[in-house]
C-alpha cells in the first residue's frame, strides 16, 4: 500500500487562540513494502506526522493518500475505518494499552471490533502467540501477570492481530535494556520480511534508522528536510548536522579511522559487522603494499 504526502500541513486547536503549527511543509514518498525511518530531533513533528498516517489526524493543509484514500481536512470520520483497518500504529509503551482480562481476549479486541469472527480471531490470537515467541500458556493469564517484555510483545500482537499491510512503530524499544531493543527490532524486521509488510519506524536511534531502513526521511521543525537511502541520508554529515542530528556510531567511527588510514573506504559502513570487514579489508590491502 503505497503512501504519500502533499504539502502537508497540520495546526493543532486551530481556528483557537490556542493555536499552535505543527507541520509546515511535509512532503514524502513511502512504498508499498518498503522498510522508512523517520528521524528528527525532538520536537521536529515526527509524532504528529505519524498520526496522519491511519487517519487519526486529518491534514490542515494538504493530502494525505494512503492506498486510493486520500485524507483532507474535510474527510468524514466514517471514510477513515478502511484505513484503520490497513495501518496498524505500535505506540511507546505500547503495553499501558492492554486492558483485558486475558491475553487471549486482548489480541482478540481489535479484530473482534473490525467484525472477524470470534473463532477466526481466538485463532489468529493463539498464531500471534507462538510468532511473537510467548508460552502458549500465556493465552489465559492476565496480561498484567506477565513480565515487562512479555506484556509488550501481547501489545504488539494486539496490534498485529487484524492484519494490518502498514506497520507504524513509534519508538518501539522505548525503556527497554540492550538486549530487550535488539530482540523487538529483529522481531519487527522479521515480521516486516515474511509478512511483506510496509513499515514506518518512527525512531531517535540513528544505529535503528541505519540498520533495518532501506529509505530515510528526515523531519526538521515540523517540514520534511531530506530523504533518501541510509548511505545518501548519512554521507552527509554536515547537513544532518544543521538539522541537530548525528551519524550512525559506525559511520561515525568509520570516519575516524578513513582518517588514519589517510583515505576514504569504499562504502559507507551502517552497522557495526560492515565497519569490521571494512576495516579487515583496508588492513589487508595495507599489509599487501
Amino acid at each position: 500500500m503505497d503512501i504519500s504526502l502533499q504539502q502537508v500541513g497540520y495546526s493543532y486547536a486551530k481556528g483557537t487562540p490556542f493555536e499552535k503549527k505543527a507541520l509546515y511543509v511535509v512532503n514524502a514518498s513511502i512504498k508499498s513494502g518498503s522498510y522508512t525511518a523517520v528521524i528528527g530531533h525532538t520536537g521536529s513533528g515526527k509524532s504528529t506526522l505519524l498520526l496522519h498516517l491511519n487517519g487519526l489526524l486529518k491534514p490542515t493543509e494538504g493530502v494525505v493518500r494512503i492506498g486510493d484514500v486520500s485524507i483532507t481536512s474535510d474527510t468524514k470520520a466514517k471514510e477513515l475505518k478502511m484505513i484503520r483497518r490497513h495501518v496498524g500504529i505500535v505506540f511507546q509503551f505500547p503495553e499501558h494499552q492492554l486492558f483485558e482480562e486475558t491475553v487471549e481476549k486482548d489480541i482478540m479486541f481489535g479484530p473482534l471490533n473490525f467484525g472477524i469472527p470470534e473463532e477466526e480471531a481466538r485463532q489468529r490470537a493463539h498464531e500471534l502467540i507462538r510468532l511473537l515467541g510467548l508460552p502458549e500458556d500465556v493465552a489465559q493469564k492476565s496480561p498484567f501477570d506477565l513480565s515487562g517484555g512479555q506484556m509488550r510483545r501481547v501489545a504488539i500482537a494486539g496490534v498485529l492481530a487484524f492484519k494490518p499491510s502498514v506497520l507504524i512503530l513509534d519508538e518501539p524499544t522505548a525503556g527497554l535494556d540492550p538486549r530487550g531493543r535488539k530482540e523487538i527490532m529483529e522481531l519487527f524486521n522479521k515480521l516486516h520480511n515474511e509478512e511483506g509488510l510496509t513499515t514506518i519506524l518512527v525512531t531517535h536511534s540513528m544505529e535503528d534508522a541505519a540498520r533495518y531502513a532501506d529509505q530515510i526521511l528526515v523531519m526538521h521543525e515540523g517540514r520534511s528536510v531530506m530523504a533518501g537511502t541510509p548511505e545518501e541520508v548519512f554521507g552527509n554529515a554536515e547537513q544532518l548536522k544543521s538539522f541537530r542530528l548525528g551519524l550512525p556510531r559506525s559511520v561515525a567511527f568509520q570516519r575516524d579511522v578513513e582518517k588514519l588510514f589517510g583515505k576514504q573506504f569504499g562504502t559507507l559502513a551502517l552497522t557495526e559487522e560492515q565497519l569490521a570487514r571494512a576495516i579487515a579489508e583496508a588492513l589487508k590491502e595495507e599489509g599487501e603494499r
